[in-house]
């Protein structure tokens, strides 16, 4: 154990909020699946705690041996796991679990599934960082730089589109930013976004003549007709964000307190798309705003890491990975407060999930990675400047 803990290396602060999230992530579970527990497990309350604990435990494993590898390594790791996801992505749209006209998980063996957009989010970003570190020499040319980024981002965010828009949009905008931060030329990418919207288009266009390509067209023009026009949409369509509001309305300022939820009893999803409103009920809007303050901190840090190394692999890496994350928590949140039409994202770390907490977790520990060799390098060069 004391060789465990002395080979824990990376940014402290970093590990402390995710244990702390960590935390939340499990009492909030707890409390909030106890109605899911008696229509499934006969009341077993205990069930779904004990579950949601594996997973962080071996996400916390996963991100353990993830931070003890050399960032440098995992340029060409991901780079051939880009080509792995892509055949996944499409092999999930033909056989993957329909759920809600959504296929978003792949089945695997003993009753597991495994969500792809999760394995393709990660690997778009890291081929991103990869890319932009080999081409900063020339990543103002158009054909030889701009180009090989921008196919294979309009690939993974078109495969992932049809089964969920939310997740496309976001990592085709974290992919923006990136490109941004790495020097690409604006107008390169005020066109990218073009593209994007024409093909966004089309595929809408194509959707409404072939209804099978994408189901969730009508879904999506429910959930932003519902947001911008309350008074004359369908009850059905506001009832998750209206329940929401009572549980955030019911918290005050300092909350029910832990296990004292009413609205996990009405609210759809309480324990993963809506579980902020959950914690504000139960911890009040200090308890909401603590979880904020995590989620930037987590992003302070990145961006200290990232000052310390301009313009490298780890920087792009580390940036790209640590916006994507308090992207979708920032997303999440505005859901449940009502600024922004539902989406379906969960709260990264705290939402009950599986492949969601472990990639989650990878992407934490590719984050401790670069501190660590950041430290490693101050170390050294305080033995030589004591030598």
């Amino acid at each position: 154990m004391n060789s465990f803990i002395r080979n824990i290396k990376g940014d402290k602060v970093i590990w402390a909020v995710v244990i702390i999230l960590s935390i939340f992530s499990l009492l909030t579970v707890y409390s909030s699946t106890g109605t899911l527990a008696y229509k499934t497990h006969g009341g077993n309350t205990e069930y779904y705690m004990l579950k949601h604990l594996i997973i962080l435990l071996f996400g916390f494993l996963l991100m353990y041996l993830t931070h003890l590898i050399k960032f440098t390594y995992f340029s060409r790791i991901f780079q051939i796991a880009l080509y792995i996801a892509i055949p996944l992505l499409i092999l999930t749209l033909i056989i993957g679990y329909n759920v809600n006209e959504a296929r978003r998980f792949l089945p695997l063996p003993f009753n597991l599934s495994f969500q792809t957009s999760d394995l393709a989010k990660l690997t778009l970003i890291m081929y991103l960082a990869r890319q932009l570190t080999k081409k900063q020499n020339h990543i103002k040319d158009f054909k030889s730089s701009f180009v090989p980024m921008m196919i294979p981002v309009l690939i993974v965010c078109i495969l992932i589109l049809p089964s969920n828009f939310s997740t496309a949009a976001m990592l085709f905008i974290t992919s923006l930013i990136l490109m941004y931060i790495g020097r690409v030329r604006l107008k390169y990418l005020l066109s990218f976004i073009g593209i994007g919207i024409v093909a966004f288009v089309i595929l809408l266009a194509m959707a409404r003549i072939f209804t099978d390509i994408m189901p969730r067209t009508t879904t999506w023009n429910n959930r932003i007709t519902s947001f911008f026009n309350k008074e004359n949409a369908n009850n059905d369509k506001l009832y998750q964000i209206e329940q929401s509001k009572i549980a955030i309305a019911s918290g005050g300022l300092l909350g029910k307190m832990p296990g004292n939820s009413t609205q996990r009893n009405f609210l759809p999803h309480p324990y993963s798309d809506f579980i902020f409103a959950i914690i504000i009920e139960e911890y009040g809007l200090l308890g909401g705003a603590f979880i904020v303050l995590l989620y930037l901190i987590l992003f302070f840090r990145v961006v200290k890491i990232v000052i310390k190394i301009p313009r490298n692999f780890g920087a792009f890496m580390t940036i790209g990975v640590g916006f994507s994350l308090v992207f979708q928590a920032m997303v999440n949140m505005a859901v449940a407060v009502n600024l922004i039409p539902v989406t379906g994202q969960t709260l990264p770390l705290i939402s009950m999930g599986g492949t969601s907490i472990w990639f989650t977790s990878i992407a934490i520990g590719i984050i401790l990675s670069v501190s660590k060799e950041i430290e490693n390098e101050q170390i050294k060069e305080g033995q030589y400047a004591t030598a």
